[in-house]
């Protein structure tokens, strides 16, 4: 099931995504929150009569780097011992069709498409077996980078969690095998990168084990399984999409932050 977070009207709703190409798809409001057990409305909108909103507002966004191993070497980086986490900030999420701001410290932003794992329930110090059982779905995201600043600073708080950095969507699909699926990004149309899930140096449970080793994760919260190789410049004006195999596409474009 394809799960819609939206505005119409002024109120936000969750819906389910049904029907197929851009003109036929419709949402069925929902009942409640969709972390729990929920119904389906019957009330029926078209997706082109709404706003589709960040699918998800985490209490935090988990971000994992150099999990491919042609993206650390594109980037003059050893594949670490252990997963590199980092956070982005809640002011860093916005939804598809939303505006990537251009920081006014950088002049090197990069974009990073990532399959994003979206957690369903509360949970701790997951085993490997029950990591399926803590996982609500999966969704699109971009990791967009002030790449100068990763570099000149030794943490990458600023570089990756400035406001506007961190797009996701279009929905969360729930039913889906995220082991082996097509992951690219296009700007103006342009293929930058495309790559394959199966590429990354740890799986999914490996992440969610060693995060939860560690931390709490609430539901909604989003973990990004980093990017693969060709990630590259962003200019204001530019249209990036990044596109997931079984998921759909994620659609910003860039502008001038003020």
């Amino acid at each position: 099931m394809r799960i819609a977070r939206f505005s119409i009207d002024g109120n936000v709703a969750f819906g389910a995504v049904e029907g197929d190409g851009p003109d036929g798809l419709v949402l069925d409001i929902i009942k409640g929150i969709p972390y729990a057990d929920f119904e389906l409305s019957g009330t029926k909108v078209p997706l082109s009569k709404v706003r589709l909103l960040p699918p998800v507002l985490p209490n935090k966004v988990v971000g994992i780097g150099r999990n491919y191993a042609e993206h650390a070497a594109e980037l003059g980086n050893e594949v670490p011992d252990v997963p590199v986490a980092f956070f982005k900030p809640t002011t860093s999420v916005i939804g598809s069709g939303d505006a990537i701001e251009y920081p006014s410290f950088s002049e090197e932003l990069h974009h990073e498409a990532e399959l994003a794992v979206v957690i369903g329930r509360m949970c701790r110090e997951v085993p490997r077996e029950r990591v399926k059982d803590v996982i609500f779905g999966y969704t699109c995201a971009n990791d967009v980078t002030a790449r100068d600043a990763q570099k000149r600073e030794k943490q990458w708080a600023r570089a990756k969690g400035f406001d506007t950095s961190c797009p996701l969507g279009p929905w969360v699909e729930t039913d889906l095998d995220p082991r082996d699926l097509a992951i690219q990004a296009t700007v103006n149309g342009e293929q930058r990168q495309l790559g394959r899930t199966s590429e990354m140096i740890r799986s999914i449970e490996d992440l969610v084990v060693h995060i939860t080793e560690a931390m709490t994760l609430l539901p909604g919260d989003v973990i990004l399984t980093g990017t693969p190789a060709g990630v590259g410049p962003l200019h204001v004006g530019d249209e990036v999409a990044v596109t997931i195999e079984g998921i759909g596409t994620l659609t910003n474009k860039v502008i001038k932050r003020g």
